[in-house]
């Protein structure tokens, strides 16, 4: 007996939804391979369980010759050695709170900048398949340490992905989110002085690290000394679970730090930049096999890494992209360094070209000449002076917390090294208004231990951390949080008329007070509001021209909506 008309179509409509389920596990199962990171090999004598850290005293571990510990001024100190894997295992043991609390911040900024949980989900797909390759370009040297770190990662986070798998992509946050968004996040501003400029005639190297993950990420700043079997000592500082380097300088008088610059969108994950830096620091003695290691490694992002040598009595800049590199050498004693290019090799590049023009590091880059030229000859104390500057050129203040300025009040950390010498000094909380706290590498690895802290040579805080400014700078920001977690969360927030008046005098010379004051009554759906005060900012100095043309949208949307 034949089946009814009716129940034939049943049944394709049946068999078609079993190929489609079929066809979507399968292509699932594919995904699933395809993005499964192998885990290295490691040597099965040393275990998580085989180290027990040791409390030397109130925030202060050691496991053998490594320990951490917390100094005076609120920063962390470590000090690792050994083989990669190992020294791996022991970073996460003696750091394994510091990591999880770092982690807890990172997932909440997250969260916040992309409040949509199903976008979060398809992003978290898109981050695994642009990732997949991604251990094919990871010297095995990282990724040992990288896979001896996840051993202490926390469980909590395991819904994100596996601890290995996190950490990882973790690596490569700062390259996808700077690459594919041009998330403001990451604004640095660096220069070196030499010679007749220097206080001292040696080489002088100053850098600001304006990326910004929160006030929580920046909380528990990390300065970790490794001597690793094979290669040079070095310092890196900058957070816990980071084996990268974003600023750091060896034991050969090496210094390098890093500065983003305008990305073309990229098509897979290579090897993060921060992980390039490290590999410099470990086996560059000198500019030249700086160069070299450079050259062989590809990376997704462009991406300026300032190198200055004790050994060349010299700073360049490597400027490198996803697919070319150039090397800015210049023969004078002053070089800046912001977020555009300066080689030949980029000069005509048109992504450079209106990076220049539209971006705020064209304006910055000319405010560190401007203050450079003032105060030749350059020492340490002068140096840091210069990268807690908070105004515009001509010594225009444009508002606390401009983009424009060298001193964004947003910093992750400041630092200044003096590579002959091999001494640096780091910042301390918050930004870089906190003492800049002075070591020794000489120091540091001929003894390992002790008292690493040079408080002879520390540089006092900004007195701008004890004024009135300052705490209503940072009241300002922290209604600038609530209004951004309002427009994009929906988060219940409400301001007061005189509350929006104190809002404006905490900060009423930066454009940022009135931009938000739009969001907020935006968010109110008070389109008319909204529009004034839209308006009202582009009275001020905008951060770029990119901000500018973003407030100019808003308030088209406004009068659209009225």
């Amino acid at each position: 007996m034949m089946p009814s008309p009716k129940n034939r179509l049943l049944n394709k409509i049946l068999l078609g939804l079993l190929v489609f389920v079929l066809s979507l596990g399968l292509l699932f199962g594919l995904f699933i391979w395809r993005v499964h990171l192998p885990t290295p090999t490691i040597d099965a004598s040393k275990r998580l369980q085989d180290y027990k850290r040791e409390r030397i005293g109130p925030d202060h571990y050691a496991i053998g010759p490594n320990w951490l510990k917390k100094n005076e001024y609120g920063v962390w100190e470590m000090y690792l050695e050994g083989a990669p894997y190992e020294r791996g295992l022991i970073y996460g043991i003696l750091a394994k709170e510091l990591m999880e609390k770092q982690e807890v911040a990172f997932v909440d900024q997250i969260n916040e900048l992309i409040p949509n949980s199903g976008f979060l989900q398809v992003l978290k797909g898109f981050v695994a398949w642009f990732n997949k390759d991604i251990y094919k370009y990871v010297p095995q040297e990282n990724l040992d340490e990288i896979y001896g770190v996840s051993q202490s990662f926390s469980d909590r986070f395991d819904y994100i992905g596996p601890k290995y798998y996190r950490i990882l992509n973790y690596h490569a946050a700062h390259d996808i989110g700077h690459a594919l968004t041009d998330l403001n996040m990451v604004g640095c501003t660096s220069f070196s002085v030499n010679n007749a400029l220097s206080a001292d005639s040696s080489l002088l190297v100053g850098r600001n690290f304006d990326f910004y993950m929160g006030d929580a990420f920046a909380e528990d700043k990390l300065l970790v000394f490794v001597k690793p079997d094979k290669g040079y000592g070095f310092a890196s500082y900058a957070w816990a679970g980071l084996t990268g380097v974003v600023s750091g300088m060896n034991e050969k008088g090496l210094a390098v730090t890093l500065n983003a610059s305008k990305s073309d969108i990229p098509y897979g994950a290579k090897d993060p930049i921060s992980l390039l830096a490290r590999e410099i620091l470990q086996y560059a003695a000198n500019i030249e096999e700086a160069v070299a290691i450079a050259q062989k490694r590809e990376t997704f992002v462009s991406e300026s890494l300032l190198v200055a040598s004790a050994q060349d009595n010299k700073t360049v800049i490597i400027e490198k992209s996803p697919s070319k590199m150039g090397v800015y050498d210049t023969s004078d004693d002053l070089l800046v360094c912001a977020n555009h290019y300066q080689s030949e090799t980029f000069r005509r590049d048109s992504a450079n070209i209106q990076n220049i023009r539209s971006s705020d590091s064209n304006y910055r880059f000319k405010r560190m000449q401007e203050l450079l030229d003032g105060s030749v000859p350059i020492d340490v104390e002068k140096a840091t002076h210069i990268l807690r500057d908070k105004n515009g050129l001509n010594d225009e203040f444009i508002g606390y917390g401009n983009p424009k300025a060298l001193n964004q009040l947003i910093a992750h950390h400041s630092i200044v090294f003096k590579p002959t010498q091999h001494t640096f000094w780091v910042s301390s909380s918050p930004y870089q208004l906190g003492a800049y706290l002075a070591y020794d590498l000489k120091k540091v690895f001929s003894k390992a231990e002790g008292e690493l802290l040079d408080n002879s040579l520390t540089v006092p805080s900004d007195p701008f951390l004890n004024q009135e400014a300052f705490k209503q700078y940072e009241e300002n920001k922290a209604t600038r949080h609530k209004i951004n977690r309002l427009a994009n969360m929906g988060v219940a927030f409400e301001l007061s008329p005189e509350e929006q008046r104190q809002f404006i005098d905490q900060n009423p010379n930066s454009f940022l007070t009135y931009l938000a004051l739009g969001d907020y009554f935006y968010a109110k759906k008070q389109f008319s509001e909204a529009e004034k005060f839209y308006s009202h900012a582009l009275n001020y100095e905008t951060s770029s021209a990119n901000e500018t043309a973003t407030i100019r949208e808003k308030i088209l949307a406004c009068k659209e909506k009225l």
